[in-house]
């Protein structure tokens, strides 16, 4: 199993905590003297994190939990090294630890990296003649990814703030595993940002580039809202998802003092092919 992207995890971790910190809170609580339209998420450019944003000199720390319930699970024998291409649906169940790491290097730009430790389990359906085992388990270390981002323009009266990222997924697993990456993965995206009264809409998509099948395709689009609920309280919503695989995600953060935020969320499967329920709980930091 590779580690490189766990060291560039740690690496990172140490050269932000070497960095400038932001003298204030999490952005989107500083709204004092900002135009209406900055109320819901504050003066910060967005991150990958549900209704997220960070500012310059800022450093963002989210552990958090995930879980995955799906009970009719998508797969072939042959993913995972056993004759059979043909599709079944299996039972899949998994718990998942994460870090998330947050930097704006300016108003501009922005670094992310997240990595995992997951113990999943995979049980197959009862029409499977395959020789795979009735239960497949494995944990360990997860999907590895950083990511890059900018804000092309920020909002103003009568046009929206326009953002791209470009994501890397490092592989960290053998071709097979039920968990981590085999190859790489790449991802282009670009979004716009729109504050109203009713609440600050975003409008995202992406191209994914998969090494192992060495094909590109249109990736994840989602649709996605915010509001500000009070001075400690926000709720998202969002609609996500790629081809046949699509969820609808509603959040809610709450603030028990500036520098920290609760995050709770549980995205539930609109599609077949979508994972049933995913729950999602963690505390993020603001340095």
């Amino acid at each position: 199993m590779r580690s490189h992207p766990a060291i560039a995890l740690l690496s990172l971790l140490c050269l932000a905590a070497g960095l400038p910190a932001a003298a204030g809170p999490l952005g989107h609580l500083e709204t004092e003297g900002l135009p209406s339209r900055l109320r819901d998420r504050g003066p910060g450019q967005p991150t990958s994190m549900f209704g997220t944003y960070v500012q310059a000199g800022q450093l963002l720390v989210y552990p958090f939990v995930e879980g995955y319930v799906d009970g009719d699970a998508e797969y072939k024998p042959e993913d995972f090294g056993y004759a059979g291409d043909v599709d079944y649906r299996g039972e899949y169940r998994a718990l998942e630890g994460l870090l998330f790491v947050a930097y704006g290097f300016s108003d501009r730009f922005a670094v992310e990296l997240e990595a995992a430790f997951i113990d999943a389990r995979l049980d197959k359906a009862t029409g499977d003649p395959s020789a795979q085992p009735a239960r497949l388990r494995e944990s360990g270390l997860g999907d590895v990814e950083g990511q890059l981002r900018w804000r092309w323009n920020r909002e103003r009266e009568g046009r929206p703030e326009l953002f791209g990222y470009f994501e890397t997924v490092f592989p960290t697993a053998d071709a097979g595993s039920l968990i981590g990456t085999a190859d790489w993965e790449l991802k282009f995206g670009s979004g716009l940002v729109r504050g109203f009264a009713p609440g600050t809409f975003t409008l995202r998509a992406a191209v994914e580039y998969d090494a192992a099948e060495g094909v590109v395709e249109l990736g994840e689009i989602a649709v996605e809202y915010l509001r500000r609920l009070s001075a400690r309280a926000r709720l998202y919503l969002g609609v996500e998802g790629t081809q046949d695989e699509w969820e609808m995600i509603p959040e809610f953060q709450w603030h028990p003092s500036p520098r920290i935020m609760l995050k709770a969320n549980s995205a539930i499967g609109l599609t077949s092919k979508a994972t049933d329920w995913a729950p999602e709980l963690g505390v993020m930091f603001s340095f």
